[in-house]
């Protein structure tokens, strides 16, 4: 029997606490990520281990993953092993920091794939992005029948930490970093033929992964910042601080339940028990607990990072508003989130040398919106 192997290209937390620990936890032969970051590669090569530590309303608990290979695609004869073993991998990941980076690795995959033209393969992509598998599989080509491009849908919340923040054990031994990553566990994926196969512990593919791809930006990403940019006018730094104030989760669900969810059940009823209110319902409840979870320390500057980005027109703001009205719901505190943040930026702008007719023009241009 040939060797079941998986090749993670990227060792963030969405790789290392996703990807490698179902690989793990599925049985894979081999296990082998791919990274450029020099002092990241030497400190996993020198143990052959990852650690994760993950965080669950009974405290964290931390996991070490043996045998685990890495190599620099920077590195030729790293990149030359990297191929060979792309070749015959029945699974592959990336989980970079953005679409863009896949001008880098998507040559040498599509050599690999090249050595072994007729092989079956699933890659998916876990960039945040409803166009990554068809941006990949534009770059690689088509010419390969049997390797299927998937997007995923990951409402698993992450962060990185610095050794010297937290007494949690850091990704490899002597390595700086560590990944801390929420017990949460149940990905989305595009469906394939033979997909029931792959064996990699905790994604679930979806006939039509579109209703879950709206579900979390248009409600989990939608909620979750609605929360972050209320928490950071009330001083919180972290997420878990908004736990103080009773009025904000309130709000955060109320929003996530009374309007992305009722948007959202409405638009795809029938699609999935899902969107059935009192299952959706129930999974907003736990949501909210989870996003203000203690452990996971997340803070509020990274839930409301790139305002720019998250006010744009099909972003988790403007888009859920746009959303609820498309479906006659009225989107009250979702509009008030998307005032204050747009406030924020707009304040941001002038300290960095607009003036104040700069900041009232994104101010109406969002009333008017």
């Amino acid at each position: 029997m040939a060797e079941r192997i998986f090749i993670g290209i990227g060792a963030g937390p969405i790789q290392t606490g996703i990807y490698v620990a179902g690989a793990s936890k599925g049985g894979f032969d081999r296990i082998v990520l791919a990274d450029v970051d020099e002092k990241l590669v030497a400190a996993i090569r020198a143990s052959g281990t990852i650690t994760v530590n993950t965080a669950s309303t009974a405290g964290i608990t931390s996991e070490t993953y043996k045998n685990v290979e890495i190599y620099n695609p920077n590195v030729p004869e790293e990149l030359e092993v990297l191929k060979t073993l792309a070749s015959t991998a029945i699974a592959v990941n990336t989980a970079l920091p953005a679409t863009k980076f896949y001008k880098f690795s998507a040559p040498w995959l599509k050599e690999a794939f090249s050595r072994n033209p007729n092989g079956t393969r699933y890659v998916y992509t876990s960039e945040n992005s409803t166009t990554a598998a068809s941006e990949l599989a534009a770059m690689i080509g088509n010419e390969f029948s049997n390797t299927y491009f998937l997007d995923t849908v990951i409402g698993k919340m992450s962060k990185i930490f610095l050794k010297e923040e937290s007494s949690l054990p850091p990704l490899a031994p002597g390595y700086f970093r560590g990944h801390l990553v929420e017990a949460f566990n149940t990905i989305y994926t595009t469906d394939a033929p033979g997909i029931e196969n792959v064996g990699i512990v905790g994604l679930y593919p979806k006939k039509d992964l579109v209703p879950f791809e709206e579900a979390k930006l248009y409600g989990h990403n939608a909620s979750h910042f609605l929360l972050g940019i209320l928490a950071s006018q009330k001083g919180c730094v972290y997420m878990s601080d908004a736990a103080q104030y009773p009025e904000l989760i309130k709000l955060c669900e109320d929003a996530l339940v009374n309007e992305c969810g009722k948007a959202l059940c409405k638009k795809f009823k029938g699609a999935d028990s899902y969107f059935e209110p009192a299952e959706f319902n129930a999974w907003a409840h736990e949501l909210v607990i989870r996003m203000t979870s203690p452990a996971l320390q997340d803070s509020v500057d990274r839930v409301i990072r790139d305002l720019d980005r998250k006010l744009g027109w099909n972003d988790r703001v403007i888009g859920a508003i746009r959303l609820c009205i498309s479906q006659g719901v009225d989107p009250v505190n979702l509009i008030k989130g998307a005032n204050q943040a747009a406030r924020v930026f707009a304040l941001r702008q002038v300290a960095e040398g607009w003036d104040e007719s700069g900041r009232d023009a994104i101010l109406d241009k969002l009333i008017k919106a």
